[in-house]
């Protein structure tokens, strides 16, 4: 095995493994978080929503996934001295994050498991859907990882770390319109929706499902939004994360 292939193994050891096969207890509430919204949705609309409360679900999930990173790094960077050993080491940055990112979704897979099969029996996307929504649940993913990674290395405490990764997961996956159509909320309040990429991605996915009308042009702004923020926060983790300064 290649050493690039063995470092995003370890993390994944580290971040996940260790964590789901000795407190299996916590893979609860990454099952609980997006399913409970989608419940609520679901029983509030008498089921006329189970799509649109699906796919939210699964950018809720996506979202708080990345974000937590955040947490993880920040309690392995200050409690166990880890990113100081990896800094120290021949280990990449690029394998270590990686390696951590892969070890977030393993995380979610129970979640993201009855999410699919949710999305089999009541949306049922063929293969082009299906694509374009895996590409946009992992933009989503991308761009909140980034986001988490880049505040980790400022943090200098765990506590503030799931602060501020528990205030941005609720700012930007249960505030904005995921669960719903955005149609939903009043016009004026609506511009403020747009704030949020998560709404971008929630229109896409639903115009993928065939569950609300977007025009091409209004799917092209949400694409560019949502790469333009990817890009964005990449290139901020790239320049301004402290890697090297703790």
């Amino acid at each position: 095995m290649k050493s690039w292939a063995r470092q995003i193994l370890a993390s994944v050891l580290v971040n996940s493994v260790y964590e789901m096969k000795n407190y299996p207890v916590v893979l609860l509430n990454t099952v609980l978080s997006p399913l409970s919204f989608l419940l609520v949705i679901a029983f509030v609309s008498r089921g006329q929503l189970i799509g649109e409360a699906i796919e939210g679900g699964f950018i809720m999930s996506m979202f708080q996934s990345g974000m937590s990173l955040q947490g993880d790094l920040s309690h392995l960077k200050n409690d166990f001295k880890l990113q100081d050993m990896v800094v120290s080491s021949p280990t990449a940055p690029a394998a270590y994050v990686s390696g951590m990112a892969l070890a977030e979704i393993i995380y979610s897979l129970p979640a993201l498991v009855v999410l699919t099969i949710l999305a089999a029996i009541y949306i049922h996307p063929g293969v082009v859907q299906a694509l374009e929504l895996l590409c946009v649940f992992l933009l989503m993913f991308l761009a909140s990882v980034t986001l988490g990674f880049t505040l980790s290395t400022f943090s200098s405490d765990i506590v503030q770390s799931f602060a501020f990764s528990r205030l941005i997961s609720t700012l930007f996956s249960t505030l904005p319109p995921v669960y719903y159509p955005i149609t939903y909320i009043p016009l004026p309040y609506r511009y403020i929706a747009y704030l949020s990429p998560t709404t971008y991605a929630a229109e896409i996915a639903q115009s993928a499902a065939g569950l609300v009308p977007l025009s091409t042009i209004e799917t092209a702004v949400a694409w560019v939004v949502m790469l333009a923020v990817a890009a964005v926060l990449s290139l901020i983790a790239v320049k301004k994360a402290r890697w090297r300064e703790v």
